[in-house]
């Protein structure tokens, strides 16, 4: 076992992914010889692979995963990195009509791409720097989402997406890539897509979180655990596919759920967990399900605006007490 970073986790991934596998290569800007990556994930990878397999490219969105969309439909294994999914917009195309490809032709082709960007608030980088857009994401059909909170995660589930023979993207947490640590094991592990992962056993309340949110809601455990109220902390890991049965198991065993998101709460994935519980375990609820989202505005720049605008665990302890 090793004590490893987010980012040199990942960095990993795509070091072993790549030596497995010669149709894997990274595409996009700033990942080459003079940078390796906004959070150093791709240090030191084109010195091993060569200008081939890590492709640097203009400052163009549209033509990184219009590229790597058509490596993908030839047999390749690309990993597009888009440094912000703020900038996915710029690819409006490719990402709600192209990579329906696999789909629209019968799945006589794979489409296995693998599209990076980093998410979320909290350094005042603004509005165009910060959004999570899970819920816009899960509006795409036939794209799976992961979302890591832990290094160790960050690892496996990225080998999974690589290996994967649809479109997956991977949202990395800017506020986790190199301040985290977790204990990566010295041989190759994999963790596959659409397995939840109970970080907290708990009895009182259910509480879904993802990425930088379930680390506070951890801390919000502890607090609440010294007033007798038992937390049980889930983190999905991949928003789709979504594992509900365990969220259903776990809302049967503790009658009550709280997701916390950092999205605005109108149209967030919150909404959408929200929905399948109050359609699928509505009679084993003994409160109100809660959604603890940021308000329903784009990031604001000031630090302490934004510091007021990210979910906390005052926020959430505050719905906890009001549904026990």
């Amino acid at each position: 076992m090793r004590e490893l970073s987010f980012s040199l986790a990942q960095n990993e991934a795509f070091d072993e992914e790549m030596a497995r596998d010669e149709r894997v290569f990274i595409i996009g800007e700033d990942i080459g010889e003079h940078w390796g990556g906004p959070m150093g994930q791709f240090r030191g990878l084109f010195a091993r692979y060569g200008p081939e397999r890590i492709r640097e490219t203009p400052i163009s969105e549209t033509a990184i995963l219009g590229a790597a969309i058509g490596a993908a439909a030839t047999g390749m294994r690309p990993i597009a990195a888009m440094m912000f999914v703020d900038f996915l917009g710029v690819a409006a195309d490719e990402l709600l009509n192209q990579l329906q490809m696999r789909y629209m032709f019968g799945g006589k082709i794979s489409l296995s791409l693998t599209i990076l960007a980093s998410i979320g608030a909290g350094v005042s980088a603004a509005a165009q720097h910060s959004k999570s857009l899970f819920g816009w994401l899960m509006a795409i059909k036939g794209l799976k989402i992961v979302v890591p909170s832990t290094p160790y995660d960050a690892k496996g589930l990225l080998k999974s997406a690589i290996r994967e023979d649809n479109p997956v993207i991977f949202l990395s947490h800017k506020r986790l890539g190199g301040r985290l640590t977790s204990q990566i094991p010295d041989e190759e592990y994999t963790i596959p897509l659409g397995q939840a992962d109970v970080k907290r056993e708990g009895t009182d309340v259910t509480v879904v979180a993802t990425a930088l949110m379930v680390h506070r809601a951890l801390t919000a455990a502890s607090t609440l655990q010294e007033e007798g109220i038992s937390l049980e902390v889930i983190d999905p890991r991949t928003l789709v596919p979504l594992d509900k049965e365990l969220i259903i198991e776990s809302v049967k065993k503790t009658g009550r759920l709280v997701i916390l998101s950092e999205e605005p709460r109108t149209g967030s994935w919150a909404a959408e967990v929200s929905a399948i519980i109050a359609e699928e375990a509505f009679d084993y609820l003994d409160a109100p399900i809660k959604r603890v989202c940021a308000p329903d505005t784009p990031v604001p720049f000031s630090p302490v605006l934004e510091r007021f605008w990210i979910p906390d665990e005052q926020n959430l302890i505050q719905a906890i007490r009001e549904i026990c």
